[in-house]
């Protein structure tokens, strides 16, 4: 067992932790602040390659998997910037495409998820149905030669940054008369489509959406897969590299705050001229968080390392493990930075309190920790279904 990056992957990790850190949390946090986007830091990483470690090479990417995928979350992350649009194109969209999507569809779209150009959202979640693929209303029936697509759509992220988004719905099996799930490429620009913007308490450059679609219009090509049995694995490829990054931004995160407030308490003197850092109270705690954050980087490591072998299976426990671990870490971390800092650790200038409401929502999306627990409980532990 070798717990070693290649020499390949460290100098990934290097190089985009100085990318990272030239730009900075105060760049991260200004631009959100302002209702911009981090457009320069995403346009340089691609001209870098940094957003297409995970593409083929063939299609301009750097060939690499979710292991080298998860590095660049996680060190853009620990330099104070975790861009949430990481998971969102690179790791969901261009997954499904690459790994299921025609080869025309991998010749239209990989280049320019490789080089950065190109952003694709994704949408599975609903008002009613939430993530559950079993019950979504949003639905596509045939017209013809083409896709007719109705339904709703909501905390949809980056909608206003992206070219197009790739909809989950449900369509008929002509053959059984069943309703099961398919893939479709939609125009962020479709007659049809249109958005709410949901008001958020992060502090984030990416948005929120309410997505609406009204019997959009899409040409049979808009289907991801040579046919609509390619949607349910085409949906799988991407949850387990979305609950992977996710994950490895989480524990991104939890490290930087836990250096700031290191920093912190490593030169702070109050009393008696010793630093608070001598004092257990305060140390512990910070040791405390560091332990869980290292813990979930280990199993990001075993799920992305499973996940590129093709071990699916192996990868869906590890992965909803990791993001478990992360999402509780992160947010112990953030949590216990502030409080170490005191009154400094809920300034905009320190940098933690920023992120509070970021690493909340890792314990809530894109799948809750109790749902993690569900699955463990049944597919790990062989417990009854309890919902």
């Amino acid at each position: 067992m070798n717990f070693d990056l290649t020499p390949e992957q460290a100098q990934l990790r290097d190089a985009v932790r100085a990318l990272g850190r030239r730009y900075g949390h105060d760049y991260f946090v200004t631009k959100a602040k302002a209702g911009e986007h981090t457009t320069e830091l995403w346009d340089e990483a691609g001209r870098l390659g940094y957003l297409g470690v995970n593409i083929p090479t063939e299609y301009g990417g750097g060939g690499g998997g979710i292991t080298e995928l998860a590095i660049v979350c996680e060190e853009l992350a620990a330099a104070g910037c975790p861009l949430l649009l990481l998971v969102v194109s690179p790791a969901i969209a261009a997954t499904v495409i690459a790994r299921h999507g025609t080869e025309e569809q991998r010749k239209r779209y990989l280049p320019g998820f490789a080089d950065g150009s190109l952003k694709v959202v994704f949408a599975i979640t609903e008002p009613e149905a939430g993530s559950n693929f079993h019950r979504l209303g949003t639905v596509a029936r045939r017209d013809g030669d083409d896709w007719l697509i109705s339904g709703r759509k909501c905390y949809i992220s980056g909608v206003d940054e992206a070219s197009y988004v790739l909809v989950v719905a449900r369509t008929e099996d002509a053959t059984t008369g069943r309703l099961k799930p398919a893939l479709f490429v939609v125009p962020t620009d479709a007659p049809g489509l249109t958005r709410s913007k949901l008001d958020m308490e992060i502090v984030s450059p990416e948005n929120q959406f309410l997505l609406y679609l009204d019997d959009v219009r899409l040409p049979a090509d808009a289907l991801v897969g040579e046919s609509l049995d390619a949607g349910l694995p085409a949906l799988f490829a991407g949850l387990n590299p979305e609950r992977i990054t996710v994950a490895a931004m989480g524990a991104g995160t939890g490290r930087y705050a836990i250096e700031r407030a290191s920093e912190y308490t490593a030169t702070r003197k109050v009393w008696g001229g010793r630093t608070i850092g001598s004092h257990q109270g305060v140390a512990h705690p910070l040791a405390h968080a560091a332990v869980q954050v290292e813990l979930a980087r280990l199993m990001i490591q075993k799920a992305a390392t499973l996940y590129d072998a093709g071990r699916d299976l192996e990868a869906g426990v590890s992965g909803n493990m990791a993001k478990y671990a992360a999402g509780e870490a992160a947010a112990l971390a953030v949590d216990t930075a502030v409080q170490v800092l005191g009154g400094a650790g809920m300034t905009t200038e320190y940098g933690v309190a920023t992120l509070l409401g970021a690493v909340r929502a890792g314990r809530i999306a894109p799948v809750s920790r109790e749902m993690i627990l569900n699955f463990v409980a049944q597919h790990v532990l062989g417990q009854d279904k309890s919902y």
